[in-house]
């Protein structure tokens, strides 16, 4: 049965090698003279699951529904042919975890397997472990896009993005383009949005900023449903991220002296939003290096914050709002406003972390 349009064995066989089992083939009925991980392809497994299956020899893995097994990864004695055979049978046959071909095995739900907080993607979610078939597969995909998502984001990427963006993916999927294409479109469309903004032109070059955005989205999320990210994607990703919002924003005050509506202060607006931008991000990093997490994600206040923080979408959605009234210069003014607030906030943050730390170690409100 394919999901993101590809079959779901080959789904199964990405993940494997994302847990370093490069050798994956289907049961022939012959054991390994080794350690031997046996799973029912007609199930979709979060990555991260399989990694840590892949970690834990003499584990029966079971659905967190009905306690089904649907895996099993079988230890140095218990690769003999026909015990091997007899659990691969019982599986195919879904029979229970008290079944005596299970022997030996420690029946484990997904969260006995994972850490359910997952840093990378800043939240806590338990790892999906879904049945594919035809009546499924829509869920199926729906439910691997979430897991797919970043827990503390900005608004618009967490509430108005998701489904569009699902969507969007699943097409490309379906097309063969790859999240580095998107990627890459992404890239022109910032070049875009910047000579649009240099020249004045507010509405078309809103339009492309907001659909770069919307590009950033889905490239994530397509590299994570079809397990086809790479450190090289990423770094590509993360770099555009990082280095272009405070061009954008340079380039919108220059404009403004383009149209006839020069700010009384462009030097200082444009140092405020472009240094206060660099020094969010080093914030950022300081709390990091001290308390060995993410400043967003210490206290469920931060986390709301990062919905509105000062960064990219949270200003385009502030110079959207008073350009369509008008006033692109006061979105701008309103956009340098708020920046001080954000680094102010993270100051405090900041302070209030390391008073904390002084009662006891820190911990993410995600990990309680």
């Amino acid at each position: 049965m394919p999901v993101w349009s590809m079959p779901g064995s080959e789904l199964l066989r990405r993940a494997l090698l994302r847990a370093g089992i490069a050798d994956a083939a289907p049961w022939t009925g012959t054991a390994a003279q080794a350690p031997l991980l046996l799973l029912r392809a007609d199930h979709v497994y979060d990555a991260s699951l399989v990694t840590g299956l892949a970690r834990r020899p003499g584990t029966l893995l079971c659905r967190p529904e009905d306690g089904l097994p649907v895996a099993a990864y079988l230890a140095d004695h218990l690769t003999d042919t026909a015990l091997a055979a007899a659990v691969a049978a019982a599986l195919l046959a879904g029979r229970p975890a008290g079944d005596p071909a299970f022997a030996g095995l420690l029946p484990a739900r997904p969260a006995d397997l994972v850490d359910l907080y997952n840093k990378a993607l800043r939240k806590r979610a338990n790892p999906y472990l879904l049945h594919l078939d035809a009546g499924t597969r829509r869920a199926v995909e729906w439910e691997m896009f979430g897991g797919s998502y970043k827990g503390v984001t900005d608004a618009i990427t967490k509430h108005v993005w998701p489904r569009p963006a699902f969507q969007v993916v699943r097409g490309c999927a379906a097309l063969g383009i790859t999240p580095n294409q998107v990627t890459f479109a992404s890239l022109v469309l910032v070049f875009v949005a910047l000579w649009l903004f240099a020249t004045g032109a507010w509405l078309p070059g809103l339009l492309a900023a907001w659909v770069m955005t919307f590009l950033d989205t889905v490239d994530g999320k397509l590299a994570r449903v079809t397990l086809t990210s790479t450190p090289l994607g990423n770094v590509f990703d993360h770099a555009i991220d990082l280095i272009h919002p405070p061009f954008w924003w340079l380039a919108w005050i220059y404009g403004l002296s383009q149209v006839g509506m020069p700010l009384a202060h462009p030097v200082a607006v444009g140092v405020i939003v472009f240094g206060g931008y660099v020094l969010q991000r080093l914030q950022e990093g300081l709390f990091l290096a001290l308390y060995k997490m993410e400043i967003h994600v210490w206290r469920r206040f931060d986390s709301f914050f990062r919905l509105w923080i000062a960064r990219r979408n949270p200003n385009l959605l502030i110079l959207s709002f008073f350009t369509l009234f008008g006033r692109p210069d006061w979105g701008m003014l309103a956009v340098a406003a708020w920046t001080v607030f954000g680094c102010l906030e993270q100051v405090v943050v900041t302070i209030q972390a390391g008073l904390a730390r002084r009662r006891g170690p820190l911990r993410s409100w995600l990990e309680r």
